[in-house]
């Protein structure tokens, strides 16, 4: 049996990989790939801890689901806004993207 703590390390490595991606990308559709990056992280210590401390309860797995279905809706309005402010600008790098500033 896998021991718990190997899942926290990929998941703090995911997570990790996912801040970084954010903080570093340039690109909407990246960040927002890093976002989804980040929220698999966060499944993965739901299902592990739900896995060695509750296996007897669905906890763990029903807030997993919950976190997909906020991802999927996540990734919808992130794209819907992307898709937006392309066609208008012409451009999808997250610094050239100003249209909230008076």
């Amino acid at each position: 049996m896998i021991p718990l703590s190997w899942y926290l390390w990929l998941s703090a490595a995911l997570f990790s990989v996912g801040l970084f991606g954010v903080l570093a990308r340039r690109n909407a559709i990246a960040i927002l790939l890093a976002i989804e990056l980040m929220l698999n992280a966060v499944n993965i210590n739901l299902v592990a801890f739900w896995r060695y401390l509750t296996p007897g309860q669905m906890n763990g797995q029903v807030f997993a689901v919950i976190v997909l279905a906020v991802a999927a809706a996540e990734v919808a309005v992130g794209l819907a806004l992307v898709i937006s402010v392309y066609r208008r600008r012409q451009t999808v790098v997250a610094d050239e993207l100003d249209l909230l500033k008076w």
